[in-house]
């Protein structure tokens, strides 16, 4: 009776220290992934000003654009934690659509080479960001699971972890349609 007793309490230690492993380790590879997406966003916040500069060469009377991005992109630097940096990011993301859009009534601004060369940075960058999005919510999908799973939630709530947000560009954001205006060019 005493060796079955011994047998369980052991298995038992076992098992909290492998769940509680696991929890550490999913926290770490949210930080992690979270940190992968922090580097990448700031990769696109440095190279936002330049792409503005670049089409304001071009077509410098199309003021509330340009203004439109480098609020947005203020917005979506000062904006803390996963989910209010998607709601931030869905709007950068509209104001950049916007802005590209606006580009290309102007020919010659698509010839510049730099103008390119920026605009397909950017686009490697919002490659990559979509990339370290979908790893970083795997890893929080992972993380949330085994918070709310049993017996994980015991050792979880002994340990206090928390759930993590998902990071999510609002949906309306990626499907929406720039809407560009040439009423007011005064040509």
């Amino acid at each position: 009776m005493l060796i079955v007793l011994i047998v369980v309490v052991v298995g038992l230690v076992l098992y909290l220290m492998t769940a509680y492993n696991g929890l550490v380790r999913l926290k770490v590879q949210c930080d992690n992934a979270w940190s992968d997406i922090d580097v990448q966003l700031k990769r696109r916040y440095d190279l936002i000003p330049n792409v503005v500069e670049t089409v304001k060469g071009y077509a410098a009377h199309e003021k509330g654009t340009f203004e439109a991005v480098v609020a947005a992109r203020n917005q979506a630097m000062s904006a803390q934690g996963p989910a209010a940096k998607g709601e931030a990011e869905g709007m950068l993301t509209g104001a950049l659509r916007q802005l590209f859009a606006l580009a290309e009534a102007y020919p010659q601004l698509r010839a510049v080479e730099s103008f390119t060369q920026l605009q397909n940075t950017l686009n490697q960058i919002e490659d990559t960001l979509q990339n370290a999005r979908r790893y970083y919510n795997a890893v929080v999908r992972d993380f949330n699971t085994m918070i709310e799973q049993f017996p994980s939630n015991i050792v979880a709530a002994m340990g206090h972890f928390k759930e993590r947000e998902f990071f999510q560009v609002s949906a309306s954001a990626e499907r929406e349609v720039p809407k560009v205006s040439f009423g007011a060019t005064g040509a």
